[in-house]
């Protein structure tokens, strides 16, 4: 088993900046990707940027791409989601994600592993 635990969210304005952290912990040496998902209020829970072990290419969904940094601490099992320039439609709770051999953390579905979640609200 691998414990998520996201740290990070809280409340700005739009147009200002957060970063959220994932701690893993446990069979941390199966995990193969690692991803950022988030679900607003009465919305389904939608993928927002991945990685895999090993590889340095980040994967972005459209509406965070140029904005959103994914990255991974490999010695601290932590990772990232930089979010810059954010707006009120990105106000949700986000969650971490991880995947083990076969999985890919492209979607909820591929996902195995799951934090509880952290909550960002931005103001317009």
């Amino acid at each position: 088993q691998v414990q998520l635990v996201e740290s990070g969210g809280g409340s700005v304005q739009a147009g200002g900046s957060l970063k959220l952290a994932c701690a893993a912990s446990g069979a941390t040496a199966n995990v193969r990707c690692m991803g950022w998902f988030r679900q607003a209020p009465g919305k389904e829970r939608e993928y927002v940027a991945r990685v895999y072990v090993g590889s340095r290419t980040p994967y972005y969904a459209d509406s965070v791409k140029g904005r959103f940094t994914i990255s991974r601490d490999n010695a601290k099992n932590t990772l990232y989601l930089q979010m810059n320039n954010l707006k009120a439609e990105d106000s949700a709770i986000y969650y971490c994600a991880a995947g083990g051999s076969g999985s890919s953390c492209a979607s909820s579905a591929a996902s195995r592993y799951w934090g509880l979640g952290t909550q960002v609200t931005v103001s317009s």
